[in-house]
Formats: structure tokens, sequence, C-alpha cells
């Protein structure tokens, strides 16, 4: 009888989960993204989603994800992603043990080609090894990481084993996903006891200045978005997210559970040069994007905004404050380095994961359908079929 209850309980199956019931079992393993939260689906427009279980062999659910399905032109065939995700126990030896029902069910589900992003990071390196690496022409992937992650590598090596593609290898395309984060450990932490002597000093230089901080609302959107836009326009960059995008976000994510998308506002002499937007999932935080004005820098209204930020995660019992991705480069004259000196100076660490993994399903037309997407992409990129 104990055999029988031990292989009954190591079956699994992927099956379609109601939203109530998928947050009730919300972050089984620890890992559940903002991502993968149910109102994503509705952020993310022009695909398809379904939220899914793993189920053992008394029903018990075991691991989740959202998937999201973009169908290809005039066929009924799609792609699948599961951003971050699946939420399921990456740390199993027996991986397939949860992909193969996966795979199972996304082929019955007319799916070409999936990818996927387990959220399990595997390597570390702190600040100060960093700060001592800055070099031209050196990247974070040339300094011996501070930790190696034995789960993230083993999880690397058995994806590879079963036939899934890093993104980003050979021919692949590269992540959607940021691979390398910068997260700040703050549990039990003294904050400004960690920033760097240049965040503490302009913390309190803002305090000096008169900079207030406050929580904002959607009405708050448009100034958050004209100064993201100048900061992109400042550093050379550009998201592609429009000011209806976070105005969705905001509005489904908050309709889903209030308060789990947050806007911070750091005004001085009543004039907003500071927004910045958080998201929270249960007891997880992460900065998600942010911009300053170009005038009254020397007032520092981002330092004292992200302390602000961190203090509340912290409230909420937050073990890292996640601030998202950064460039791999440590050259100081990258102007990507930028960023990452700015958040190396709050005493955190960088994480690079696991990566997204990516493998077409069985069957010539699903090869064929997956060389092709791969062959766009690559043209895409190239700049030779955009109009």
């Amino acid at each position: 009888m104990r055999t029988e209850v031990s292989i009954r309980q190591h079956q699994l199956t992927v099956g379609e989960i109601e939203p109530l019931h998928y947050r009730a079992v919300a972050d089984l393993h620890d890992d559940r993204s903002f991502l993968q939260i149910p109102s994503w689906a509705q952020v993310k427009t022009g695909w398809a989603s379904e939220l899914l279980a793993w189920r053992d062999g008394d029903g018990r659910v075991v691991g989740t994800t959202l998937v999201l399905f973009r169908q290809v032109p005039g066929l009924s065939r799609w792609y699948a992603y599961l951003p971050e995700g699946p939420d399921i126990d990456w740390a199993d030896p027996w991986l397939e043990r949860w992909l193969d029902p996966l795979l199972d069910y996304l082929e019955r589900r007319e799916a070409f080609a999936v990818r996927l992003g387990p959220p399990k990071a595997l390597r570390r390196w702190q600040a100060a090894t960093l700060r001592s690496a800055v070099a031209p022409g050196r990247r974070v992937d040339h300094v011996l990481p501070d930790v190696v992650e034995p789960v993230g590598s083993a999880i690397a090596d058995r994806l590879r084993t079963l036939g899934w593609r890093r993104c980003g290898e050979q021919e692949s395309a590269g992540d959607a996903q940021p691979r390398y984060l910068f997260q700040v450990p703050i549990a039990g932490r003294d904050l400004v006891a960690g920033f760097s002597k240049e965040w503490q000093r302009n913390i309190r230089k803002a305090m000096r200045s008169g900079v207030d901080v406050r929580l904002g609302a959607e009405r708050d959107l448009p100034t958050f978005y004209e100064l993201l836009s100048t900061t992109e326009r400042r550093n050379g960059f550009r998201s592609g997210r429009s000011l209806a995008y976070y105005q969705r976000q905001y509005r489904v994510m908050n309709g889903e559970v209030p308060g789990q998308m947050r806007l911070y506002l750091s005004s001085w002499q009543d004039e907003v040069l500071a927004a910045h937007t958080m998201n929270v999932v249960g007891r997880r935080v992460w900065y998600q994007a942010g911009g300053s004005a170009d005038h009254r820098r020397e007032v520092r209204p981002s330092h004292i905004l992200q302390w602000k930020m961190m203090a509340d995660a912290q409230k909420l019992g937050a073990e890292r404050y996640d601030m998202r991705g950064v460039s791999a480069s440590l050259d100081p004259d990258d102007a990507a380095y930028g960023l990452l000196r700015w958040k190396l100076g709050t005493g955190g660490e960088v994480v690079e994961t696991v990566g997204e993994w990516e493998r077409p399903l069985p069957g010539p037309i699903n090869h064929t359908l997956h060389r092709a997407m791969i062959h766009f992409r690559h043209r895409g990129r190239s700049g030779k079929v955009r109009r």
C-alpha cells in the first residue's frame, strides 16, 4: 500500500485551473513572479492566455503557471511563453516529471514551440566585488562570482540534456526578460548603513533640501510617463512601452489585488522630479520602472525615493528588493554601465538567472515553424525586413 501511494503521488498531470484557485495556491515554491499573476495576461495585449496547474496522483495542486499564447497568422498553431515561470519544484532532479506533462498539454493545445524562464539564480556577484572590477571592456561574466548556485547549475544542465536550448545561444533569439538582475537583501537590514557613502550623502542632501516622497495614484501616471520618457532620452534607450500600457497595468493589477502595483513620487517645492513604480506579490517586491527630470538633479530625488520604496518593502516582509535588469557591462565608458553603477550604491548584488530556454514540440511542421520563427527574428533584428 505504501508503494502504491508513493507512485500515485509522484505522477503529475497538467490542466487548467480557475483564477481564484490559482491565487489561493499562490507561490507554492516561493518563485511566483509578478509576470505570473492572473492579471498579467490582461496587461499583455495581443496574447491569449491560460492558467495551468500540476496535480499529483491525489489531485493536489503542486505547481502553477501562466502561459501566454501567440498565434501564427493564418494557422491554428501557437507559440507558448511562460515568463519567469513555471512555479514548480526546480530542485527536483527529475525535471522531466514536471516538463513532460506540460509539453504534452501544450502539444494538445496546438503549440509549435515553448519558451520558459526558470525563476532561479545561477551566479551572484556582490557590489564590492564588481566595483573593484570596473575596467574598459570588462563584463560581469568576466569576474569570478561570489556564489555559484548549485540548483541553478543543475537546472541548466538538465534542461540541455532534455533538449532545451538556452535563448541567446547559437541561432536562437535572446532572452525576453533580463538575464542579469540587481537585488538588494533587505530582511533585518539597516538599509542606510548598507548603502555606499555616496548614496548616504545623497539621501541626506535630499532630506536637507526638503524633498517630499508620497504614494501616487492612477491620475499621476502621465507625470510618471513624462519623467520616464525624459530619462530614456537622456540615457539613449527606449523601452517601447506606452502610457496606455502602464495605465492598463495599474488598473488590472490593482483591480485584482489593491496595492499590487504602486507609484511613488518625489517632489521638491511642489514639483514632481522623480517617479518610480513598484510591484508587490505576497512578500515579494520589484522596482519595475522609473524616471527623473533633467533639472534639479542636485537635490537627489531618486535616491530618497528608492530608500522609501525599500523601507516599505521591508515593512511588507520582503527578503529582497528586486531592482530588475542591469547591463552586464563593467566598462566605465559604456553608457549602459551608468545604471548598474547607480544600483551598486545600494550594496546589493548582481544575480545572473538561469535564463530563458526554448524548444519546438515534436513533429516536422512544428520544427519548420520554429526554424521560420528564428529566421524572421534574426532578419527583424538586422533590419532587413522592417518597414
